[in-house]
């Protein structure tokens, strides 16, 4: 198997290709070169005639805690890192599962709007902590939270930048059932290889038509948030949030209600 040490690939006999984000120390808290390894991976699993179903899973006891935000997300030339990713992800034509425990925050959740299916382990804890950062969505999650949960439900969690647990997460339909922690990533597996004794070409054909209906939408998303972040990012309430967040204290943003 060829593995980066920030994303871990491993691809077995039946075809399921496992991509482990492997930064377990940080919670799997994505720097650049992160999201570039694993946007190498989709990349790798979409071209790769080998890969049936990919399984997207986290090291140690966190799937991801989002963005890291005492690295440095500046541009360096090329595609920026996460959106170079999330093409890779959105281009997917395989089927995609997640086994997901511990912290999903940002990104950690936004991207499971994008796995067909979703096990989590008892213990999750999922978060959009966007509101609470002073940002908008990501991941084109604008649309697809609603999509997946629907409206009520996406507007309350985005505007509050709640906590959600595994039972929520079942109830909402962002995961499709929850395991025991220990359990999670044997249950995904399981799944994934089930998928992946069919025909590649029947699995893709149904992908195809299944994100049909959404891509224009994807596209229109990502582009409201990149303008969208570029208007917050940096910005008063946005350098409150992340000082608040670095010096462990309660951000106050009322001040800039005068």
């Amino acid at each position: 198997a060829m593995t980066s040490p920030l994303a871990l690939t491993h691809l077995d006999e039946e075809g399921v290709l496992t991509i482990t984000m492997n930064r377990p120390e940080r919670r799997n808290a994505m720097n650049p070169e992160a999201f570039r390894a694993v946007g190498d991976a989709f990349v790798r699993a979409q071209t790769d005639p080998a890969v049936a179903v990919v399984l997207l899973t986290g090291a140690g006891d966190d799937f991801s805690s989002g963005m890291d935000l005492t690295a440095s997300h500046q541009p360096s030339g090329g595609p920026p890192p996460f959106e170079f990713m999330m093409d890779a992800i959105c281009a997917l034509e395989k089927p995609l599962v997640a086994a997901v425990r511990g912290c999903a925050i940002g990104y950690g959740m936004t991207v499971l709007f994008h796995c067909d299916v979703v096990y989590v382990g008892e213990s999750v804890r999922m978060r959009m902590p966007f509101a609470n950062l002073g940002l908008v969505t990501e991941a084109a999650s604008c649309y697809m939270a609603p999509l997946v949960m629907g409206q009520k439900q996406a507007a309350e969690l985005l505007f509050t930048a709640d906590w959600v647990d595994a039972a929520r997460a079942v109830e909402y339909g962002i995961a499709t059932c929850a395991h025991p922690d220990d359990r999670v990533l044997a249950e995904a597996t399981a799944k994934a290889r089930q998928m992946a004794q069919w025909p590649t070409s029947s699995l893709m054909e149904m992908k195809r038509m299944l994100k049909s209906f959404h891509t224009e939408n994807v596209r229109t998303a990502r582009a409201l948030e990149t303008a969208g972040m570029s208007k917050l990012f940096g910005g008063p309430e946005n350098r409150e949030a992340i000082q608040a967040f670095v010096q462990k204290r309660k951000p106050d943003f009322r001040q800039f209600r005068k």
